[in-house]
């Protein structure tokens, strides 16, 4: 991760094209299983070619107009359902719609991010991902310290029924913590309080970005999206904070002219 963020531009995108798509063909077969395969397959072509386009548009001088290709797969998609011999459990097809914008735009937000300044920067990205790791250090320890008493609220019971609001307020102080030894070092150059307010945005989206998973997992009774990495589930539970934390992040730097 850290060797593909900060080494070139052509491991970077090598690494997260791979991550894309594997997270989505996980997020596919625990959502869809083997219904819909060419659907399938052009939401995978749709995103994994969104990124490349993206990739070549902000580091190798590829002209935007030909992101108007995208329109291509997308269109294929809507008319391979039109002309499918079956129209059994069409609503499934909705999901090959939904992991573009859930996997897809994050992944595809990322070139903009390392190169915001004109010159590859992965050090901006790293951070997200410091930060991300900072506030799942947190949550496990005050979670496991002092949100698993029988009297402990948890934060979404229906949904992770581990996860404490002990855990939640640990995650965010460790990753504000994380944002202000950033700046300290000098590996964030923004100033301090944007640090630190990125580091709470962080987790708190990131958060989110968890339970979300958790919903799609829990509604189709898998324990992990892949089994890529041993010991750790699949790419998409590795991702599934910086999912929701990357667009965060991306529209908190924008708004705030970070960008």
């Amino acid at each position: 991760m850290v060797a593909g963020m900060l080494f070139h531009p052509v491991a970077f995108g090598v690494l997260f094209l791979v991550a894309l798509y594997v997270s989505m063909r996980e997020f596919l077969n625990v959502t869809m299983g083997q219904r819909w395969l060419v659907q399938q397959k052009l939401s995978l072509l749709t995103v994994c070619a969104a990124f490349i386009l993206m990739m070549g548009w902000r580091f190798f001088g590829l002209d935007s107009k030909w992101f108007a290709l995208l329109f291509l797969p997308v269109f294929a998609l809507g008319l391979s359902v039109v002309l499918a011999r079956s129209h059994e459990s069409v609503e499934d097809v909705a999901l090959a719609y939904a992991a573009i914008l859930y996997i897809g735009l994050p992944f595809c937000l990322m070139p903009v991010m390392v190169s915001g300044s004109g010159e590859f920067n992965g050090l901006v990205l790293l951070n997200v991902f410091i930060l991300i790791w900072c506030a799942d250090v947190g949550s496990y320890s005050l979670g496991t310290l002092f949100g698993q008493k029988p009297t402990s609220r948890k934060l979404a019971p229906a949904i992770s029924p581990k996860k404490s609001w002990w855990g939640f307020w640990g995650g965010i102080v460790m990753a504000m913590i994380g944002g202000l030894v950033l700046y300290l070092v000098g590996m964030m150059s923004y100033p301090l309080v944007h640090c630190v307010a990125l580091g709470a945005l962080v987790a708190v989206t990131g958060v989110c970005g968890d339970l979300f998973e958790s919903v799609w997992k829990r509604r189709f009774g898998v324990k992990d999206s892949g089994n890529c990495i041993p010991g750790h589930g699949g790419m998409l539970d590795r991702f599934d904070s910086s999912l929701f934390a990357i667009p965060s992040v991306f529209v908190y730097l924008v708004l705030s002219g970070l960008l």
